[in-house]
């Protein structure tokens, strides 16, 4: 079922646990940066390089086989939020058992059904989320056993961080084909599902990425802000890691905080959510010019606004700056891709996410009854392709009843424009009678009101479209502009203004529709304290 690694690992496979070892033997002395100390090790700062990170996940390798962890066992990691997060998960690997990553944006309730599902899994967690969220969770019952990542201890539960100067144990392999990572989905539209993943469907998602990225091999230091449990970051790291770029790695997405680190370290890539790239578009004039040096940037997850292109391409200083776009899902990995330059940004359709990735993927557009349609009519998606998820555990069902005739259904509604370029209308579940696209009108309005970072249409209590909106810094809403700015779209009640740190968020950021909607029916509606 598994093995010593006693000699090269074949190619096509992905393995967390060598992630750092092998990225250590070719480019031991590249510079990582944190913005935080690790949690569990916090006495070893900031600074590393490629072979002290490869230390550290060997040494918490050994730490976790300690405790009694073993091969294929599964281990979920849910702690609060630090760079530490990925390398639990990579020795988790190392010792050939299951990392499964949830995120420590998710309530109590939604870890507890997560945990039941898992059957009995290990538990890393540490005293902020057991004495908080998981106050109310029987953990107990639903886990193995409980270890304690981070230094503050929780009853008896043995912490990480005491069990230094063990000895370190070869890594173990896992066959290509089983699990080795398990993640969920956003939850957008409720309880989480888990995703299974092998070595082998990990390797097809990570090829396309690096062969996208290799004209910026070892030339740019490359920042990554990004949700450490989503299985992009991990590929991220895999792209880099791999071409031996200086990293520095970022937790939290406060433009006030991204500023001057920036400006410290110059970075030539950046990558972060499209809903922190609408943030950072405060970054294009603040002091220092923290945008300068960046040559590309790099967006995934969900479409990104045409305007942030432009704001952000504008403030690079860079010879033809580029904003790369994937668009994937979770389940598939990269499905379509694109590239904007400052000109060409300004002519880009917010709903055009680029061209289905050659070779990689094949994808079609159906309609109602699953048959395919012609190109340039909206329709719903589905795909075929190599680096899909094996299963959701435990709703076998719920995955297969995704296929049809042996094709992904994506949840996504578009339309295949010439020579294969896709474009996005809207996600199946959020589409309004009255209105053909809620998301060329968001882009519509955020074009018209640079004081916008955030629009979100949803079907309210009434059954009318209503307009979720967010200002920068939360400054007030000008009703006339926004009148002004509505008059030749379709009806839409009033808007109403939310501060942006209230709208419900997964850890990627995207917006939770669903639960805008539960919050307006029961009437939970925050307010900016600002008076428009």
């Amino acid at each position: 079922m598994f093995s010593r690694i006693t000699k090269p690992l074949p190619e096509r496979a992905f393995y967390l646990g060598l992630l750092w070892e092998k990225a250590a033997a070719k480019f031991p002395g590249t510079p990582v940066t944190l913005d935080q100390p690790l949690a569990t090790l916090p006495d070893l700062g900031t600074s590393f390089d490629y072979a002290k990170l490869a230390d550290v996940v060997d040494d918490l390798a050994a730490r976790l086989w300690e405790t009694g962890i073993r091969p294929t066992e599964r281990v979920a990691v849910h702690k609060s939020d630090n760079f530490d997060i990925s390398l639990l998960a990579c020795a988790v690997a190392r010792i050939g058992a299951v990392p499964v990553m949830i995120s420590s944006a998710l309530s109590g309730e939604i870890v507890g059904k997560l945990l039941a599902r898992l059957d009995q899994p290990w538990l890393i967690s540490d005293a902020a989320k057991l004495t908080g969220p998981l106050d109310g969770v029987d953990v107990e019952s639903l886990t193995r056993e409980t270890v304690l990542a981070g230094t503050g201890a929780h009853g008896k539960l043995r912490l990480l961080a005491d069990l230094a100067g063990l000895p370190r144990r070869p890594a173990v392999r896992l066959h290509s084909s089983q699990p080795a990572l398990i993640t969920h989905t956003s939850g957008t539209t409720g309880v989480s599902k888990l995703m299974v993943h092998n070595a082998k469907a990990l390797f097809h998602r990570l090829l396309p990425q690096q062969i996208i990225a290799w004209p910026i091999r070892k030339k740019e230091t490359v920042a990554l802000c990004m949700s450490f449990v989503h299985s992009r970051f991990f590929h991220s790291l895999g792209v880099f890691l791999n071409y031996g770029n200086p990293l520095v790695v970022l937790n939290d997405p406060d433009p006030d905080k991204i500023a001057p680190l920036f400006v410290k370290h110059r970075p030539g890539l950046v990558e972060t959510h499209p809903n922190n790239f609408i943030q950072w578009e405060d970054l294009a004039d603040a002091p220092g010019a923290p945008l300068s040096s960046v040559r590309y940037y790099s967006s995934t997850f969900d479409a990104i606004h045409p305007r942030t292109i432009q704001r952000l391409l504008k403030a690079s200083e860079r010879h033809r700056p580029l904003l790369i776009q994937l668009y994937g899902q979770s389940e598939t990995g990269p499905i379509s891709g694109a590239w904007y330059s400052e000109k060409t940004a300004a002519k880009t359709d917010g709903r055009d996410v680029g061209y289905v990735l050659p070779g990689f993927i094949r994808l079609r557009v159906v309609d109602e009854s699953g048959k395919p349609v012609r190109k340039g009519k909206p329709g719903h998606l589905e795909l075929r392709g190599r680096s899909n998820v094996m299963t959701y555990l435990g709703e076998h069902e719920r995955y297969l009843n995704n296929f049809n005739d042996g094709w992904w259904r994506l949840g996504d509604v578009g339309y295949l424009g010439r020579f294969g370029k896709l474009y996005l209308t809207d996600r199946e579940i959020d589409q309004i009678d009255e209105i053909d696209s809620n998301l060329e009108i968001e882009d519509v309005l955020l074009s018209r009101l640079e004081e916008l970072v955030e629009v979100i249409i949803v079907t309210g209590p009434e059954g009318d479209a209503v307009p979720v909106v967010c200002t920068r810094r939360d400054a007030p809403l000008d009703p006339e502009r926004w009148a002004r700015a509505t008059a030749d779209l379709p009806a839409l009640a009033a808007p109403l203004h939310w501060p942006f740190n209230e709208v419900p968020r997964t850890s990627t950021w995207k917006v939770r529709r669903v639960e805008i909607i539960r919050m307006l029916r029961e009437n939970q509606v925050p307010t900016t304290g600002a008076s428009d």
